[in-house]
């Protein structure tokens, strides 16, 4: 097991729902919203670890038990973010102490990224939002690659995008799915126990490297090197 507080990534890849951005709230009332038009059953914590971290083209043949054209996946698509970007509009904030890291990953030199299952119009909506797009320019989406979260290929291209051998970056995630990603792309990873406990994200395998409440418990632990000038 690596020593986190040993560790010395020369770049950090970042999930954005839930982890650098507190929203996930929003999410789910955006998902109730589109649950109840649509006469599928109520978001519970099980459905969760299930798809959160994944993409809406695997998710909605999940939620409707059946086979979708693209075409349809798409409407859904715009029905759900949609909910979401018109519910989030003003309330979006970063997750604590996220300002302040990546203050210090730039003080410190190190490349920053984000990994991500949403769609274009949201990464856009989220970053404008929380003025995020100014400290964020590398990012690789779900969209992007054959394969979603669990599969590590959206860690690989941000890593490739960073111009850093995985096993050299540091990923954060807040989803069990999202860990399996970051760790099969060879990366050291941090949960955000942000939507799911210690005891969950520990209950999982792969288990992620530690996990922490936000980014100000980082910085106060295993990330305390950052805060040296």
């Amino acid at each position: 097991m690596t020593d986190l507080s040993a560790f010395r990534p020369r770049a950090v890849v970042f999930d954005l729902d839930g982890t650098l951005v507190d929203n996930m709230s929003l999410h789910a009332q955006a998902f109730e919203r589109f649950a109840e038009a649509h006469g599928l059953p109520p978001l519970t914590m099980d459905l969760r670890r299930r798809i959160d971290g994944k993409r809406n083209s695997e998710i909605f043949p999940m939620l409707f038990e059946r086979e979708m054209s693209m075409d349809e996946m798409l409407q859904l698509e715009e029905d759900k973010e949609g909910a979401y970007r018109q519910l989030s509009r003003g309330r979006l904030v970063p997750v604590r102490g996220a300002l302040t890291l990546l203050a210090r990953l730039e003080a410190h030199g190190i490349g920053v990224a984000v990994a991500t299952s949403a769609p274009l119009k949201n990464v856009v909506h989220t970053f404008a939002e929380t003025g995020l797009d100014a400290r964020l320019t590398i990012i690789a989406r779900g969209d992007e690659v054959p394969r979603g979260k669990p599969f590590p290929d959206v860690f690989a291209l941000a890593a490739q995008r960073l111009q850093v051998p995985p096993d050299e970056c540091l990923a954060f995630e807040d989803a069990p799915i999202g860990v399996a990603a970051a760790v099969g792309a060879g990366m050291v990873c941090v949960g955000v126990a942000t939507t799911f406990s210690v005891e969950q994200f520990n209950a999982h395998i792969p288990a992620p490297h530690a996990v922490l409440t936000d980014y100000e418990a980082f910085l106060e632990g295993p990330g305390a090197w950052l805060r040296d000038a």
